[in-house]
């Protein structure tokens, strides 16, 4: 697992190297260590955070205690413990719900667990044809209407649909919103509130998804949708793809909340649950030697 975290992280220790050399370190100077978490672009403030306690030649060991202290929060584990268990994905246009989904169906159905879809993104015509196609390709059933009909209405069938045929996940496909459109935001609270009319106990759980290329910038949008319609936990797409993989310490400093995976590529085996000791192994790969 460890070699995942390393290869996602490519792209960010490079750009880490590039401030404290190729050359691997027992020692890093403060100053210089502080320059480039920041291009790993961790939060200026939470990085001044870090090493705020930090001598001025600074050990891996003394670095990894203080980088653990910013993953204080509850622990990202998906129990299944209900049936339908139900999955709400959220997130802006483009961080790639769809994909995630068909991800996630993909590894339940590989942990022996039945799995039905809801294309309760009707917003897009592509978006109800692309999770189509992974249904098709992953040979579970999904739920799915035309362009423009009520996603709560779709949400509220597929829970329905998941019952009568005692199907174990529900995972509900949402329409891209922009964080700031207060309509949208209104539409997702009426899909939750549909849902539990569906089955009181839905949803299990509703999960952010965030472009792992945005970086840091993605957390006010975070933010937004949290206080929105509250949020149980992240899944941060692209992470092979980006520089800004220290981004993950500012996002989870700044809500407070679990990763639960990492998409580390396009294809349906490409998601990994995240493990923030391999994670933080893979930043201080990039930045000491042995």
């Amino acid at each position: 697992m460890f070699n995942i975290f390393k290869k996602a992280l490519k792209k960010t220790n490079s750009a880490i190297k590039e401030i404290v050399g190729l050359e691997k370190k027992e020692k890093i100077d403060r100053d210089l260590l502080e320059e480039a978490l920041i291009e790993a672009d961790i939060d200026y403030e939470l990085v001044e955070k870090i090493i705020d306690k930090l001598p001025k030649e600074v050990k891996r060991e003394k670095l990894k205690k203080e980088l653990e202290k910013v993953f204080n929060v509850p622990e990202a584990k998906i129990k299944i413990d209900d049936k339908p268990f139900t999955i709400l994905i959220i997130g802006v246009n483009g961080a790639g719900k769809t994909t995630t989904i068909a991800k996630l169906a993909f590894k339940f159905k590989n942990e022996g667990k039945s799995v039905i879809l809801g294309a309760a993104d009707t917003f897009r015509a592509a978006a109800i044809e692309q999770l189509n196609r992974w249904a098709e390709i992953l040979n579970v059933p999904i739920v799915k209407t035309k362009q423009n009909h009520d996603p709560a209405a779709v949400t509220y069938d597929t829970i329905a649909s998941a019952k009568a045929k005692g199907i174990d996940i529900a995972l509900i496909d949402t329409a891209g919103r922009l964080h700031n459109k207060i309509n949208l935001q209104n539409e997702l609270k009426k899909i939750i509130n549909v849902a539990k009319k569906a089955y009181q106990n839905a949803p299990h759980k509703i999960l952010l998804i965030i472009d792992g290329t945005q970086g840091s910038s993605a957390v006010n949008q975070a933010k937004v949708f949290n206080e929105s319609v509250g949020v149980d936990g992240i899944i941060i797409t692209k992470l092979d793809g980006t520089a800004k993989g220290g981004s993950l310490f500012t996002i989870v400093n700044e809500l407070k909340l679990p990763i639960y995976f990492v998409g580390v590529g396009e294809k349906p085996e490409n998601l990994v649950e995240f493990n923030k000791d391999e994670f933080i192994e893979g930043i201080l790969e990039g930045l000491y030697s042995e």
